[in-house]
């Protein structure tokens, strides 16, 4: 059994940072992709960033310049720092990750909370 499980998430005031960090655990042959995705009250799930396991990386515009996504293969884990952080970036933060075990598919973490205040 694949799971995904999230910390980092929290209250921070305009212009501050938060590290997010989503780790892999289970039964798996590789983590292919690992990304985040955010949902704001009453907005569709939206994608943040992704990153490959060739550490190519995908920012939405909105962040950009701001957060940046790493991995670390050895902990199967994904990290998303975020700087200058925006009232607007407040949402639950969804870890995701492409993974192939017995088959290849997307596992999804519990979603962790960030809350920026103006």
């Amino acid at each position: 059994q694949v799971q995904l499980v999230e910390s980092g998430g929290g209250l921070v005031q305009a212009g501050g940072s938060l590290r997010l960090s989503c780790a892999a655990s289970g039964t798996f042959f590789s983590i292919n992709v690992m990304g985040w995705y955010r949902q704001a009250p009453g907005k569709q799930r939206e994608l943040v960033a992704r990153i490959t396991n060739g550490d190519s990386t995908n920012y939405a515009d909105s962040v950009k310049g701001r957060f940046t996504i790493s991995r670390d293969d050895a902990k199967n884990t994904v990290y998303l720092q975020m700087n200058s952080l925006k009232p607007e970036d407040t949402g639950v933060y969804y870890c995701y990750a492409d993974i192939t075990s017995a088959f290849r598919r997307d596992y999804w973490g519990q979603g962790t909370q960030v809350t920026v205040s103006s």
